[in-house]
């Protein structure tokens, strides 16, 4: 499945990949409730050209390796999101499967959405969340584990704010522009009302 939005930009639409791991939402048992949360967010998150391709499969580690490398190698998405399977059940592999097909691991995502998640509950120490860089030869892409749930998808991206709109706990996006930015990607300018995106003044681009 692919959708595109806000083209109206010169510069090359960032390419996102989104994969849903659920075995029951995947088999058809429940609507999956990742995807469109994910989808809704970046529809009213961003502000640059933006290409989405999504996957819904199964809570299996050679399925999630291999959408993962497709995504990045084949579709060559700069962003790939998965949402479910980080927790500490038998079944819930996602972490494993991303470690697999990675060249760098980024420490730092997993634990800010750790931290982001403890505001609310004490067992988001359960979750095993990690973010990865994959490297090709001409190409790379940064690749995050997102929770299952809506709220804590939004929660997690945004961060945390008072009844003011004044910033608590910054959200993990606020950072992954600059992080595409150094890995090669294109630039990327998100509404501020949503998510104020956060670069160094020299990485800063002038705007017309």
């Amino acid at each position: 499945m692919r959708t595109m939005s806000n083209t109206d930009t010169a510069d090359r639409a960032l390419r996102i990949g989104l994969v849903s791991i659920s075995d029951r939402a995947s088999a058809g048992v429940y609507q999956d409730q990742g995807l469109p949360a994910l989808q809704e967010w970046f529809s009213t998150a961003m502000a640059s050209n933006w290409v989405m391709e999504t996957r819904l499969i199964p809570d299996e580690r050679q399925a999630i390796e291999q959408a993962l490398t497709e995504l990045v190698d084949v579709a060559r998405c700069d962003l790939v999101i998965t949402t479910g399977g980080t927790g500490p059940a038998r079944r819930d592999v996602t972490p494993e499967a991303t470690l697999a097909v990675a060249t760098k691991e980024m420490p730092g995502f997993g634990e800010q959405m750790r931290q982001i998640s403890l505001q609310f509950v004490p067992t988001a120490i359960l979750s095993r969340q990690v973010a990865v860089i994959r490297e090709t030869a001409d190409h790379a892409a940064l690749i995050l584990n997102l929770p299952g749930q809506p709220k804590s998808i939004k929660e997690t991206l945004e961060g945390l704010k008072d009844a003011d709109g004044k910033q608590i706990v910054s959200g993990i996006f606020a950072a992954i522009p600059y992080c595409i930015d150094l890995i090669g990607g294109p630039y990327i300018e998100t509404h501020e009302s949503v998510c104020k995106v956060f670069r160094p003044k020299s990485a800063l681009r002038q705007k017309s």
